[in-house]
């Protein structure tokens, strides 16, 4: 078992990187969306409400604002899961504050080779190897600084950076019936 990082050193990670944090998303859903008022009501609407006021993004357009970079990669199965196209449409809110959000249709990312693993890579240097259960349940984040795993990392987020569509690129993409 991994040892995991306690969670107010995982949140001081976004504020203390220097140049860029970097996410891939592989999951079908989330445990966490799924129990979140803003999840039903994508559920019951099709829309998510504007949340930029939520702590994320204030520190997404404090981050950028001193010239940051804060992006991800989310793959995304064919046709999209509940939980991805509630991703899809609550991107928009992250996008408009400053966060670059792709994806990438799970299929490309197999071509690719890319692993089923989800991770955020600071500034090329660490990365946090986010673990989850069969439910989707986060677990814990895994702090990563040896050299040799984080270059893999970032052959990973280079490569998912390469094929991956911006979200509006992508959303012409989604047949319309799903």
């Amino acid at each position: 078992m991994p040892e995991f990082i306690d969670n107010a050193t995982f949140a001081a990670y976004f504020e203390g990187f220097e140049h860029t944090a970097w996410r891939l998303e592989t999951r079908t859903g989330y445990a966490s969306d799924r129990v979140g008022a803003k999840f039903h009501h994508f559920l019951e609407t099709g829309g998510v409400p504007d949340d930029s006021h939520r702590p994320w993004c204030r520190n997404v357009q404090a981050q950028t604002a001193r010239g940051k970079r804060i992006e991800r990669v989310r793959i995304v199965d064919s046709p999209p899961t509940r939980e991805q196209l509630f991703l899809l449409a609550s991107a928009a809110v992250n996008i408009s504050v400053g966060e670059d959000i792709r994806n990438l249709w799970r299929k490309d990312a197999d071509k690719a080779g890319l692993p089923p693993e989800d991770f955020w890579l600071f500034d090329s240097r660490r990365a946090l190897v986010l673990h989850f259960s069969d439910a989707d349940e986060y677990l814990g984040a895994e702090l990563v600084e040896d050299p040799t795993d984080v270059v893999r990392l970032c052959q990973i987020r280079d490569a998912a950076r390469h094929y991956a569509f911006t979200r509006e690129e992508f959303l012409s993409q989604v047949p319309s019936g799903t």
